[in-house]
């Protein structure tokens, strides 16, 4: 790994899956089938009739080599989402577009709108739940230090803003409506009838039980503790989706809610960030693990993150230390002082580490953002990517979860711009480039109140870059 006493120069990009991926079993899709992915018909878009092979693949080829320094292949690490799945089906335009979840679930002027639920407020007679929000590492000591920069210590940093998130994600789904929720949502004790509690439960005292109320709604949710010890307990993910199931206003296209509480999905799971119900256009989102306290604990590497998690030197190290040799291919790599991503990553330099309590706050944020826009990618039908590294990736884990973009990648572009520009807005096939442009600059605007942190500087840097090529 990257010694983080030593600057990284970063004086290369990754721009293909790792060494590693081919040792996981992942294949990467050929070029022709990455572009034909983005089409309704499920042909590579260049092909015509009269076109000869050897012209069809240079056309390929020059349209990949235009888009590898803008749309990365996924980097594949050891332990990451795709090197345990690697085999995950790919789901193309043309497989999303005729998903049949879909067919009764387009947005349309009656039900265009997307509602974040703040984190509920936790009441006195449930006072203990205040304690279960804070790590357990770090606290007062000076400790939590992740790879490539020292965290300070647990200083009482305020969760993310919800008016933030809503922001960004108005940005991000622009032509979409976002709304905060408009009730307000409580954790209130909850007795269990002694009848219903099963003999195991009442004898052995383990299985805990809190309220969540909406309006004059009450759902029982299962609390245990953290298995890691990191924090004092945690909320079970599936009665959380429940009570988001019942909160879905008429106008909702969907909703998700905010949980300052760490999750779990079942017994087995040490923990979980997020999940969505497609199906019921709902998702939730804890932004307990993305606190900064726990890079530490997570062997986060701040020198790699997003975008410099496309470093070269960075990737080679951790398949080095895999066992797979750097004189074995590597994928291609660029030196180059121009494209997309360099200029995501130069920026992202010129941004001071995230050391203050400001920026440390910002990082929060710019980790949860990231998540709740990936859930609601789910509520809108689009499944986990596998052609490029994307916001759609799935994560198996936290320190896989800071080194994924925060850009939806070619694939799962059309499928947005095809259902804000055409379905939602009826702009036609022609408007739904307008709108990708649109909704870049959009994003640029936003992101610009956060440019202090790394992510949302690099976010910039390559939207710039991506619009001027756009318009060229």
């Amino acid at each position: 790994m990257s010694d983080a006493s030593i600057i990284c120069p970063h004086d290369a990009i990754q721009l293909e899956p790792s060494a590693y991926a081919k040792t996981a079993g992942y294949n990467w899709p050929a070029l022709d089938r990455r572009l034909a992915a983005t089409t309704n018909s499920g042909r590579n878009p260049l092909a015509a009739r009269g076109k000869s092979p050897d012209v069809l693949e240079k056309l390929t080829q020059d349209a990949a080599n235009a888009l590898s320094d803008v749309f990365p292949g996924p980097l594949v690490l050891p332990e990451d989402e795709l090197a345990c799945n690697p085999k995950y089906p790919p789901q193309s335009f043309r497989s999303w577009n005729h998903e049949d979840l879909r067919k009764n679930r387009k947005p349309n002027k009656k039900r265009k709108t997307l509602y974040v639920a703040a984190a509920p407020e936790i009441e006195a007679a449930t006072g203990f739940m205040r304690e279960w929000v804070h790590p357990r590492v770090g606290r007062g000591k000076g400790k939590g230090k992740g790879k490539g920069g020292k965290i300070p210590s647990n200083q009482e940093l305020e969760p993310p803003d919800v008016d933030d998130i809503i922001k960004y994600t108005g940005a991000f789904y622009h032509g979409m409506l976002v709304k905060r929720f408009p009730q307000r949502l409580r954790f209130v004790p909850w007795t269990e009838p002694k009848k219903s509690a099963t003999r195991s439960e009442s004898e052995s005292g383990d299985t805990k039980f809190v309220g969540l109320a909406v309006g004059n709604n009450c759902t029982r949710v299962r609390v245990r503790p953290s298995p890691d010890g990191m924090f004092g307990g945690q909320l079970n993910l599936s009665d959380l989706l429940d009570v988001a199931i019942e909160m879905v206003p008429e106008d909702a296209y969907s909703i998700v809610l905010l949980v300052d509480h760490d999750m779990y999905e079942d017994e087995e799971d040490d923990f979980c960030c997020g999940r969505a119900y497609g199906a019921d256009r709902v998702a939730v989102v804890s932004t307990a693990r993305y606190h900064p306290a726990l890079d530490g604990h997570a062997e986060i590497d701040l020198a790699h993150m997003w975008p410099a998690s496309h470093c070269k030197a960075y990737v080679d190290d951790i398949c080095a230390a895999e066992g797979v040799l750097r004189g074995l291919v590597t994928g291609k790599a660029v030196k180059t002082s121009s494209g997309p991503i360099w200029a995501a990553l130069q920026a992202a330099r010129s941004v001071e580490r995230p050391l203050t309590l400001e920026t440390r706050r910002l990082l929060w944020f710019s980790r949860l953002a990231r998540t709740v826009v990936h859930e609601l990618g789910h509520c809108l039908g689009l499944d986990h990517c596998v052609y490029y590294a994307c916001v759609m990736q799935g994560t198996s884990r936290m320190a896989e979860d800071v080194r994924q973009p925060p850009y939806l990648c070619l694939v799962c572009l059309s499928k947005i711009s095809h259902a804000v520009a055409y379905e939602l807005q009826a702009r036609g096939e022609a408007g739904k480039e307008e709108y990708v442009k649109e909704r870049y600059r959009a994003l640029v605007a936003i992101c610009e109140e956060w440019r202090e942190i790394g992510l949302f500087a690099g976010y910039i840097a390559w939207l710039r870059a991506r619009l001027e090529r756009l318009e060229s």
